[in-house]
């Protein structure tokens, strides 16, 4: 199977695009000057339904939609691309829109880029006590853009400081060395897995021969099983690529591949089937996360469903998450409220197998949060939450209270029940972000 990107530039090529009219067209067009298109041929070919593609899920994940920019933006937009205005002015246009997108939720540039000997690791993250991120370099783009993205900006032409990304192995190894606590290191990107077998064996490599203790588990952050499954079956480095997993495991680190399905309809293909019986006989754990989307998987339903393939396939449900306050969320979001009602009605539709997974969650600034549910406590309707994890580790696991808001999408939106000013975090986080 040979690898086709379709974006701005050649999207109109696609041969079922024939189906779509000029204001379809325009809209993809005008959207995708804004936010990141990219698809390609197996997304095209083996997971849209072209009969239905005004509905289909797929399409919507992969195509920009009108929608998802403020109706004023868009118009902006579009009289700019219909006049034929000069792409520099359509550039600049765009980066004002971006920036009322809230481009970098979560404090990800100002409060998580660590320090090694005084310089800032800016391919680095680490929010979480036990958790590194690590950004490389050679991973910063995808097989497919998802629209619904919260590292958008990465894949767009704003300013090169909003991106994440380092080369540099040693740095990595030395940040690792210096923090004993740190148990997991999450490789994430963009996608880690569209780079070389050889070039991701370059990290891995100084990783295990550096010999830390410490470091017990290797995550690899990847959408590449529903975009791109041909990733691990007949690329030219898919084996070269497996042998490195089967490497990391083989020196006693668990390898946990964390795959990013968003719909059953990218577990359906026999190329996916394959990929993931591949990716398990290395030793890897595969699990599955996605946030719940509008448009795309709103539906316990939907959720059932997933889960229960998924688990039929070997992998372990391990996240729903609430889609960030960032980019098109006023097309996907959904209120916190709606959220838990889909995970618990998907949650009572599967056995205990399935119930690995833990949300809604929200990854917000002062940690994830999980929506435990709705309930009533002295006459009062209230949101019960709890921190998954938090920027103090002590602050998780500890049940609290939100007044009730069937509105409310974020955290930000939500307010202490029984007439408390603040959540009992809040102080010490502002007090962390002043650090």
């Amino acid at each position: 199977m040979r690898y086709q990107t379709y974006a701005l530039h050649n999207f109109r090529k696609i041969p079922q695009i024939e189906r779509l009219s000029e204001e379809d067209l325009l809209n993809i067009e005008v959207v995708g000057n804004v936010l990141p298109f990219k698809t390609n041929n197996y997304v095209v070919d083996e997971l849209i339904d072209w009969d239905n593609f005004r509905e289909d899920p797929m399409f919507i994940l992969n195509f920009p939609q009108k929608d998802m920019l403020f109706r004023e933006d868009f118009n902006r937009m579009a009289e700019l691309i219909l006049s034929g205005a000069d792409k520099d002015v359509i550039r600049r246009e765009a980066n004002i829109i971006r920036e009322k997108l809230n481009p970098h939720p979560a404090g990800q540039l100002e409060y998580n880029v660590p320090e090694l000997k005084g310089e800032k690791l800016n391919g680095v993250q680490h929010k979480y006590r036990e958790t590194m991120l690590f950004f490389p370099s050679q991973g910063q783009t995808c097989h497919a853009y998802c629209t619904f993205c919260f590292r958008w900006p990465q894949f767009t032409n704003m300013d090169s400081e909003l991106k994440f990304s380092m080369k540099e192995a040693d740095s990595i190894v030395g940040y690792l060395k210096e923090h004993t606590e740190i148990t997991d290191l999450l490789i994430t990107g963009g996608d880690p897995m569209v780079m070389k077998a050889k070039t991701f064996d370059t990290y891995i490599s100084k990783i295990i021969e550096a010999n830390i203790e410490h470091l017990k588990t290797i995550r690899i952050g990847s959408k590449s099983l529903s975009f791109w499954p041909y990733r691990f079956l007949t690329d030219a480095d898919a084996d070269e690529m497996l042998s490195i997993f089967k490497r990391i495991t083989k020196a006693g680190k668990s390898l946990s591949f964390m795959a990013h399905f968003n719909h059953p309809q990218e577990l359906s293909t026999d190329a996916v089937k394959q990929a993931i019986r591949r990716i398990r006989s290395t030793g890897a754990i595969i699990r599955t996360q996605s946030p719940v989307l509008n448009h795309i998987n709103a539906s316990s339903t939907i959720w059932a469903d997933m889960w229960r393939k998924q688990v039929e396939l070997g992998m372990v449900p391990y996240y729903m998450f609430i889609a960030r306050d960032t980019g098109a969320q006023d097309y996907f979001g959904i209120p916190v409220v709606r959220a838990w009602k889909i995970f618990q009605k998907a949650y009572t539709q599967v056995s205990g197998i399935a119930r690995t997974v833990r949300g809604p969650s929200m990854s917000c600034t002062p940690g994830k949060i999980r929506v435990i549910g709705v309930t009533e406590i002295k006459g009062e309707k209230i949101i019960a939450l709890e921190f998954i994890q938090g920027r103090n580790s002590d602050w998780a696991a500890r049940p609290f209270f939100a007044k009730y808001d069937c509105q409310a999408q974020w955290i930000d939106d939500l307010y202490p029940a029984f007439g408390g000013g603040d959540f009992f975090y809040e102080e010490e986080l502002a007090e962390m972000l002043l650090k």
